[in-house]
């Protein structure tokens, strides 16, 4: 195996990587849950929470590039949902405060999650009585994700190794 594509960099030595897992855990949830509890409109704590977020990805020594793509991923289905708010009274002012709440939030965790292994995020839920199923299903989606991962890229050599031509029509024929 050899995917990184999830814990490539929570393994720097910073000095948000050195603080212990369950403390970036709470940090992060108590950040999702005030970002929540925002009224709408104000902006000012938005704007607050951003400058935060964002020096801590700074100090976190995280490629700015690479934060951005995640980002850039998981704002589709942000996007997606808060179309909604669109048909209503008002509804651009009420989508833009959406989406920025809601990149606000994935920033958060896709800080905790590039800044600690997925193990040590594992013990500290554990740690913070998560029942137990959950634990244990986050473990095996976590290890089974690389196995599939594999399976697809010894199945797609496969494919490659007995086709001959680049286009698709003959090759499958």
């Amino acid at each position: 195996m050899e995917h990184d594509f999830l814990d490539r960099y929570s393994r720097l030595r910073s000095p948000v990587h050195r603080v212990p897992a369950a403390a970036k855990l709470a940090t992060a949830l108590a950040i999702v849950v005030f970002l929540t509890w925002v009224p709408r409109g104000e902006w000012v704590w938005l704007q607050g929470a951003a400058v935060v977020l964002l020096a801590i990805t700074g100090l976190a020594g995280l490629p700015w590039g690479f934060v951005i793509r995640r980002l850039l991923f998981a704002e589709l289905f942000v996007v997606g949902v808060a179309v909604m708010s669109l048909f209503q009274p008002d509804g651009l002012r009420i989508f833009l405060f959406l989406v920025a709440k809601s990149t606000l939030c994935l920033l958060a965790m896709v800080l905790l999650a590039n800044t600690t292994p997925f193990a040590e995020l594992l013990r500290a839920l554990k740690a913070a009585r998560v029942p137990a199923l959950l634990v244990t299903t986050l473990s095996l989606m976590y290890r089974y994700m690389f196995v599939l991962l594999d399976e697809g890229q010894r199945m797609r050599r496969a494919r490659l190794s007995r086709t001959f031509t680049g286009r698709r029509a003959r090759s499958w024929r």
